[in-house]
């Protein structure tokens, strides 16, 4: 099973809490971060792209990187770790992603790939006077196949000359061409997000679910199996799933209880009146479900608070749920999380034994 780190790009990680550690994004913490994770002989890094935040006491990912050009820098600092940057398709064309994303295949000589988003926050785009109005919450998935169309064209032959209803190229030419098939990953749970993904990406994202139910997961798993079955492909699901881990359970079950009893609600709110807007495409992520006041507070996202040798544990319980091909780490403190993971968790995870052996003997 493959492990990921899904680096802080905006300020304060993924705990909308006023008593979670507290840190605005730089490049110098990203670089720290990736190179740990590489060191440890963690398989890839993802970065996620963020326009506006949800404010609040805390101004939750009001401070935010952007997804490209932190990976490109990142790229050129690591030799062995493969690299994921999000496309916001709605407001980046797909051949200048296409072009982005090759520049960057060669920074990496090779480790690089892209998570397309179609965007479900419509403030992110209406900022800017690009939201295109709220059909696009029922529509999106035809726009996000038009636009993985023209991209694969431009990488696979270098040019395009695709009409649709929503891109129309003119003998679009792009060159040099990427020095092999960028993998995709999308995060699509709606019906129409599932036969995206089975169609196109080589990853499709899921979210864990509850705390410290590790293999809770596994229905959504199993509908991507059954898509991809039908699509006549082979693609697996990663799961996203916070670590908060101490040297005993009481210790980390006392960290998580803090950041619960911090929350910071009025971002909160701002997050359920957005995810409410999308009334029609049917829920993609159960970041826009936040009914759950348990875990609200990371987004609702699966969580493994423990003892280092229980989260071991409970990480390779994930790894015996079929279709499952990756977790994608988030720690409530990234460069200690990072550290703890590479030195205290991994070295008791069964289904990482393969890196661990490597580790010794290099």
């Amino acid at each position: 099973m493959d492990i990921g780190v899904f680096i802080p790009i905006g300020n304060n990680g993924w705990l909308i809490s006023k008593t979670s550690p507290q840190y605005k994004p730089s490049f110098d913490l990203n670089k720290e971060i990736v190179l740990k994770a590489e060191s440890y002989g963690l398989d890839f890094a993802l970065s996620m792209i963020k326009l506006r935040g949800f404010g609040g006491e805390t101004e939750f990912w009001d401070y935010n990187l952007e997804s490209f050009t932190l990976m490109a820098g990142l790229a050129a600092v690591t030799s062995k770790i493969q690299l994921y940057a999000t496309a916001p398709t709605l407001v980046l064309p797909p051949a200048i992603m296409a072009r982005m994303a090759t520049t960057i295949d060669s920074i990496s000589n090779g480790r690089f790939g892209v998570n397309l988003v179609t965007g479900w926050q419509r403030p992110e785009y209406s900022q800017m006077g690009m939201w295109p109005g709220d059909q696009f919450f029922g529509n999106r998935y035809e726009y996000l196949e038009e636009y993985i169309t023209v991209v694969k064209e431009l990488w696979e032959t270098g040019q395009s000359d695709f009409k649709g209803e929503h891109f129309q190229m003119d003998d679009c030419r792009m060159l040099p061409k990427p020095s092999r098939d960028i993998p995709i990953i999308c995060a699509g749970q709606s019906a129409a997000g599932m036969a995206f993904s089975a169609k196109h990406a080589d990853y499709n994202f899921c979210f864990g679910k509850g705390v410290n139910t590790p293999t809770a997961f596994a229905p959504t798993a199993e509908r991507l199996i059954e898509a991809a079955d039908q699509a006549g492909r082979k693609v697996d699901s990663a799961v996203l799933i916070m670590v908060i881990a101490d040297e005993t359970d009481d210790k980390a079950m006392a960290k998580w209880q803090l950041y619960k009893d911090g929350k910071d609600q009025t971002a909160l709110d701002w997050m359920t009146e957005q995810g409410a807007a999308d009334k029609t495409s049917g829920k993609d992520t159960n970041v826009r479900d936040m009914t759950n006041p348990t875990s609200a507070v990371n987004l609702n996202m699966g969580t493994l608070v423990g003892s280092y040798a229980s989260v071991a544990a409970m990480l390779d319980e994930i790894a015996t749920v079929p279709g499952c091909g990756g977790v994608l780490l988030t720690f409530d403190d990234f460069l200690k999380g990072m550290d703890d993971f590479g030195t205290k968790i991994q070295p008791l995870m069964k289904s990482r034994e393969h890196v661990v052996s490597a580790a010794g003997a290099a």
